[in-house]
């Protein structure tokens, strides 16, 4: 554990400290585009991310490959250079779409190829877990294709939850945790060497998104782009091809008695890891209703919109910062119940726990529709927008009176460009006019 701790602080120490160099790269290589329609920010921000999240991986990979134990991973797996290379490629792909915004089938192509690179090398499903039947191999171009379509459909579904400052990558730490979880008992409880590199990945990934959420966070001073975004997505579903597709579930031997009492035992176990999806639950549900909505409407499903779960919370009302928070409460709750059903599916506690933190997300999705006032006596202690409209005042005025900035506008000058430089402060649009192009 002191092992994968130290390659987690480390690629979480790189990803922070080459973000801000990364940032003037890419206010200075103008990658910094126009905004668009659909976006939620208000000044351009430079994008490119994803070069000092890459360069954080590829530091975690160095430092496990010359520690004791880690060290092993390396000598009895090509995994960790299959992911390096499919992340290689990906990475350089979402690097040239966040400068000359290359078209969508092309990054989807790239998407493919970079899934084969990691197929080729040995990274790939060779059998699943089937309920009732037992362990089921696949063929050579069955697993290829099963792992080519895990790798594309998890890259797409959180290149699409990644529309608001710091969800992506806030999202994609919260599923890494549980997969680490998940896998380090699978790999020191059980004994299963094969689950180490899925552990591995998994510590690593939360490194990369840990170092660079606090570039990320509201109001956000660089995005990840597609270099950053498709990044992350091939690392999760990486770790999770690796142990789903080549842990063998009768290795775990929980029943002694036949290769299908173990798969039905394991079942609470592998159905969080046989899809990703169901570990990054959300994203992925935000990817079905996207290509639905998108396709009912006549439009290519690469079309970009306003439709996301994210745009959806702030037309309900709630601000930018709480979008996230309630984005990252459902995400955890949806990656932790799944493990703690892998871990003890007959426990009626954590079946009612779920139901009972499920209750508290709904309520605070309807939060915004109920406006609840203070007593008088406690208007000092809550914020404008909970206290009582005073008698023969206009409400329009009080409400402009709440929503208005108590701090002095700061003056863009040459260190203003995209409100917050290296060297300068951050600026704020002061007439929020709407952008006439999309983000």
């Amino acid at each position: 554990m002191r092992e994968y701790l130290l390659t987690l602080c480390v690629t979480a120490a790189v990803t922070y400290l080459l973000t801000g160099p990364v940032r003037k790269f890419a206010i200075v290589a103008g990658a910094m585009p126009e905004i668009r329609a659909r976006d939620v920010h208000r000044e351009p921000t430079p994008r490119l991310g994803g070069i000092a999240m890459f360069f954080g991986l590829c530091a975690g990979l160095l430092v496990a490959d010359h520690l004791t134990n880690l060290n092993e991973v390396f000598e009895n797996s090509n995994e960790p250079r299959a992911l390096l290379s499919g992340a290689a490629l990906i990475w350089l792909i979402g690097v040239l779409d966040d400068k000359f915004e290359i078209d969508a089938l092309i990054k989807l192509g790239g998407q493919m190829i970079a899934a084969g690179v990691m197929v080729m090398q040995g990274l790939t499903i060779l059998w699943l877990p089937i309920p009732g039947v037992g362990n089921v191999a696949l063929t050579q171009w069955q697993g290829t294709l099963l792992t080519v379509a895990l790798v594309v459909i998890t890259i797409n579904a959180v290149n699409f939850v990644d529309g608001l400052d710091g969800l992506a990558s806030g999202m994609v730490c919260i599923a890494a945790a549980a997969f680490f979880l998940y896998a380090y008992r699978i790999w020191y409880s059980y004994g299963i060497e094969a689950a180490a590199p899925a552990t591995l990945f998994s510590a690593i990934l939360m490194g990369m998104c840990l170092g660079f959420l606090p570039h990320n966070m509201h109001p956000a001073r660089i995005f990840m782009g597609d270099s950053g975004s498709m990044l992350i997505g091939l690392v999760l579903s990486a770790g999770a091809i690796s142990i789903t597709g080549q842990v063998d579930p009768d290795a775990l031997q929980l029943f002694l008695h036949s290769e299908k009492a173990a798969v039905h035992s394991t079942v609470p176990v592998y159905i969080p890891l046989l899809l990703p999806l169901t570990i990054i639950a959300v994203p992925a549900a935000d990817l079905v209703l996207a290509i639905v909505r998108r396709t009912w409407r006549g439009q290519s499903p690469f079309a970009a919109d306003r439709g996301h779960l994210h745009h959806r919370l702030l037309e309900i009302g709630h601000s930018h910062s709480r979008a996230v928070l309630i984005m990252y409460f459902w995400s955890a709750l949806i990656a932790f119940g799944a493990l703690s059903y892998s871990v003890s599916s007959a426990s009626m506690w954590i079946v009612l726990g779920i139901v009972f933190l499920s209750a508290i997300g709904l309520l605070l999705l309807l939060l915004p529709r109920f406006t609840p006032r203070a007593p008088r006596w406690a208007e000092h202690l809550v914020p404008p927008r909970y206290r009582r409209r005073r008698t023969g005042v206009d409400p329009v005025v009080v409400l402009a009176e709440e929503d208005r900035d108590p701090r002095p506008p700061l003056v863009a000058g040459v260190s203003g460009v995209n409100g917050a430089t290296a060297v300068g402060p951050r600026s704020r649009l002061l007439d929020g006019r709407k952008a006439e192009s999309s983000r």
